[in-house]
């Protein structure tokens, strides 16, 4: 079996590694954050993502797995490396493309035999041959460096699964060579009935962005729908229910609420908008503009809701704020709706209270400035106003009787629409839930 490499262990390419470790490859990785290789290797994931540690721990502990700080040894012990390096936004909503190119940089000295590149990161159309050109370029061994597109389509929380069981491989590549050996370390998923799609290197790239634009079209429509539905006196909820029925539209992601976040939604959405920009596709470049805008507004929606059940002025009042990691089984706060509005309740002068399960010390680090509490009650005692911006299910299992007894006003906002309302209204809450009546 080829023996494989990893660059970059942020949470793609920690759990990228681990995962192909626990596919039975020998799997060495690199990062040049020092700090980040002591931790991996100790045995510890640095983010929250369930049934990692576990794995790392097994795979460090067979010896499939290990760590390093040199590209020399990364190029002379791998067959088959992964590009796994971060792209954040940019200029202009641009893709910073900085530490791909300065990876395939600092390793491309260091080939000197026959040897396959793979990128994972997101990237604008266009990358990977420039990133082939560069490497060829550089690298001892030339036109024998081979290079292919792979993109990743993992959800945070569902990481390990969809990287050990995923719901389809994307391939692009310029030659059978490079083909044939993505077949080798992707034999187990692919023999247990993963589906293989294999393109060139321009679509493979585009797969992820694609797939993120129209998930983000989707989650934009149907809170643009919340909306109508706000005005014409509709509910939401079971228009969603029967759009679901549809076939053609299906009902996953067509849930109404606060909208979308993370590291990867917004930033690629921006990425592609700013591609289809320089391509002069306008068309795409006016869609993905709204489609940001609304998903945006939801979160001045929720403040003007709060606004509003406070009497028109926050200035002063105790709000109890549920959720700050952008979606459930995650700690990551990266462009997170949840502390986009809590900036803005303290902006207008609300006291805030904040719990979340695992995310507050990624949210503390954020904003040091706010309150974070050890418990649901401890963040609710006194409030004027809760906000349940994460749908964690710890939080659907509230007894509402008994945190009706900790709050000067029972006065709730659901923005995440999955509460059970017929148990708030019994306990005596006043629940408003975006999008319905």
């Amino acid at each position: 079996m080829p023996r494989v490499t990893v660059i970059g262990i942020g949470y793609l390419g920690l759990t990228h590694a681990v995962c192909l470790a626990d596919l039975g490859h020998q799997v060495l990785a690199i990062d040049v954050d020092a700090g980040k290789i002591a931790t991996a290797a100790k045995g510890e994931v640095p983010f929250f993502e369930p049934g990692l540690e576990p794995l790392l721990r097994k795979n460090l502990d067979s010896g499939r797995l290990r760590f390093t700080m040199s590209f020399a040894e990364v190029g002379a012990f791998g067959d088959v490396h992964f590009l796994c390096v971060g792209t954040p936004e940019g200029e202009a909503g641009r893709a910073d493309l900085s530490s791909v190119y300065a990876a395939a940089g600092a390793l491309a000295p260091h080939l000197t035999s026959s040897c396959l590149i793979v990128g994972k990161s997101t990237v604008p159309v266009g990358t990977a041959r420039q990133v082939m050109t560069r490497v060829r370029a550089i690298a001892p061994a030339g036109g024998r460096v081979d290079l292919a597109w792979n993109p990743e389509f993992l959800r945070e929380g569902f990481a390990v699964q969809d990287s050990l069981a995923p719901d389809r491989i994307v391939l692009g590549v310029t030659s059978d060579r490079a083909e044939a050996r993505l077949r080798q370390i992707y034999r187990a998923p692919l023999e247990a009935g993963s589906p293989l799609l294999v393109m060139d290197l321009e679509t493979a790239e585009l797969v992820k962005v694609a797939a993120n634009a129209f998930l983000a079209t989707k989650i934009s429509f149907i809170n643009a729908m919340a909306e109508v539905c706000e005005e014409a006196g509709a509910d939401v909820m079971p228009l969603a229910e029967a759009l679901g029925y549809d076939a053609r539209i299906g009902r996953r992601f067509l849930s109404p609420g606060l909208g979308y976040g993370g590291g990867c939604l917004p930033k690629d959405i921006r990425g592609f908008r700013a591609t289809a920009a320089d391509l002069g596709v306008d068309s795409l470049v006016s869609l993905l503009t709204t489609v940001d805008a609304i998903n945006l507004g939801r979160r001045e929606r929720v403040v003007a809701l709060a606004r509003q059940t406070a009497g028109g002025s926050l200035a002063g009042r105790r709000v109890a704020v549920l959720g700050v990691a952008f979606k459930p089984n995650s700690d990551d706060v990266r462009d997170s709706p949840s502390l986009a509005v809590c900036d803005r309740l303290v902006a207008e002068g609300a006291v805030v209270s904040v719990h979340d399960p695992v995310a507050m010390p990624s949210a503390a680090r954020k904003r040091p400035g706010l309150r974070f509490a050890l418990s649901v009650f401890e963040a609710a005692e006194g409030a004027d106003l809760v906000l349940h911006l994460t749908e964690w299910s710890d939080y659907r299992a509230i007894d509402p009787a008994a945190l009706a007894r900790v709050v000067a006003r029972r006065v709730i906002i659901d923005a995440r629409c999955c509460l059970d309302a017929a148990l708030w209204h019994e306990a005596g809450w006043t629940m408003h839930v975006l999008g319905r009546p």
